[in-house]
């Protein structure tokens, strides 16, 4: 992701940056695009959407049975956070203090992220139709490839760590914290059985891409704009 938001910059003609390298993070999320690509192509094709349908409900059958209350209960709490009444709710707030607080680069990246995650998830849903588990302890209605828990939990903790985070060791160690929280989320929706493990594993692979990417945007259109010396 690359280590930085910078001051608010408001009285200042030149943002600081959100990453230390927007051109390492541009690679990051070509990566994470042909990963997410790589997994949306395997689903369209008849032959490996077959092998892929057979190792998800092997898997399913295998872990599903197992149940532990606690588990339970923190899988049910992750599905409230990355529903829409608390996800939209987050991404308002969020946006209005970074509106507040002048940092033009900072609010750009994030509503950036979203406006290209969002508009995927239900025409995808829709495209591929997929069947959800047969039973769940949650009840979903629309398709479920890919995850959309998995995609907003991947957008809001990446792109939260990138506009709100000052460089150092605490952005690192949060980095990692956000890695682990959307693989949390998505492993939750495996765990309720509102998702096959497929669903989640492209959904986090294209939340993340649209996080880092968004931030790679935004940065390198920051430096374009640099006056130079």
């Amino acid at each position: 992701m690359g280590a930085a938001v910078g001051e608010s910059g408001e009285h200042q003609g030149i943002e600081h940056l959100l990453l230390d390298d927007h051109r390492w993070a541009e690679r990051i999320t070509v990566l994470l695009w042909a990963i997410a690509g790589l997994s949306f192509v395997a689903m369209a094709i008849e032959p490996t959407r077959e092998v892929i349908d057979a190792f998800d409900e092997w898997f399913y059958d295998t872990t599903y049975p197992i149940k532990w209350g606690p588990l339970t209960a923190i899988s049910q709490g992750m599905a409230f956070l990355g529903s829409a009444a608390f996800v939209w709710p987050f991404r308002l707030a969020v946006s209005v203090f970074l509106y507040v607080k002048r940092r033009r680069a900072a609010l750009s990246a994030w509503i950036l992220a979203i406006m290209i995650s969002e508009p995927l998830i239900g025409p995808l849903k829709a495209l591929y139709g997929r069947p959800r588990p047969p039973v769940a302890l949650v009840e979903e209605v629309t398709g479920s490839f890919p995850s959309g828990h998995a995609v907003a939990g991947a957008v809001v903790a990446i792109s939260l760590v990138i506009v709100l985070v000052q460089p150092g060791a605490a952005r690192r160690n949060l980095e990692i914290a956000a890695a682990g929280f959307a693989v949390a989320m998505a492993g939750s929706r495996v765990y309720l059985g509102a998702h096959w493990l497929t669903d989640v594993f492209g959904g986090v692979a294209l939340g993340a891409a649209c996080a880092i990417g968004a931030a790679a945007i935004v940065q390198r259109y920051i430096k374009a704009k640099e006056p130079s010396i």
